[in-house]
């Protein structure tokens, strides 16, 4: 799988910082953003591995972000942690291409961590 490391676009601070030190532990190599412009820079400067992509973003929020990167045209998976537990965001953003939904207050560190290694180890086609 190409691209480097994993990109995180998450605008609380907390989180990303969370999120982001777990995965370096981990021994990834991590970038983050706080808003979905940045987010969309930054994967056109450089491909990730992977992206974590909060849907409630400023500036281009993850649907945002999603649209600009259909499934068919990127090589790396989405996984979208959001705080949006309706039915009808988690079904705009798996049509928009993401490859795992998690709703913050349901999940726990340990499970996203389970999910990147395994989209990473898969080459992002466990949700397709």
């Amino acid at each position: 799988m190409s691209g480097s490391g994993i990109l995180i676009a998450e605008d609380d601070a907390v989180l990303r910082e969370v999120y982001a030190k777990k995965f370096s532990l981990a021994g990834f190599t991590v970038r983050t953003v706080q808003d979905g412009r940045e987010a969309i820079e930054e994967i056109e400067r450089e491909k990730p591995r992977l992206l974590i992509l909060d849907l409630n973003l400023p500036v281009v929020d993850g649907f945002g972000v999603l649209q600009r990167f259909r499934r068919a045209d990127r090589p790396f998976p989405i996984i979208v942690v959001t705080n949006f537990g309706d039915a009808e965001n988690r079904k705009r953003a798996t049509e928009l291409g993401a490859d795992d939904f998690f709703i913050k207050s349901e999940m726990t560190i340990k499970t996203l961590a389970e999910k990147v290694n395994a989209l990473i180890q898969d080459g992002g086609n466990t949700m397709r």
